[in-house]
């Protein structure tokens, strides 16, 4: 499933129009984004956590050539499935 998609069943199920639907699921990832910007995380009871991890730098090798090549440390997103979502995936 696509944004348009997740926009056009949001719409679907709550009566809205495609429009205000897509500017719901817009504003919910903006939201969503600017938070773990920020540091914080965003935690959806029965859904799931998003959240930050910070990764070190470290140093790789190029496949072809065996080069040392250096990886820069970097934020990276996390996210973990909460319960309910655990449950109704697996029934």
């Amino acid at each position: 499933m696509n944004k348009n998609e997740l926009a056009a069943t949001v719409a679907e199920k709550t009566g809205l129009g495609k429009g205000d639907a897509a500017s719901a699921v817009d504003a919910l990832f903006e939201t969503i984004t600017d938070t773990l910007k920020s540091g914080g995380d965003v935690r959806i009871l029965g859904f799931g956590n998003f959240g930050v991890n910070q990764r070190a730098a470290t140093t790789g090798r190029n496949p072809l050539t065996g080069a040392p090549v250096d990886i820069p440390a970097k934020r990276v997103a996390k996210f973990s499935a909460g319960k309910g979502l655990k449950d109704a995936l697996n029934g």
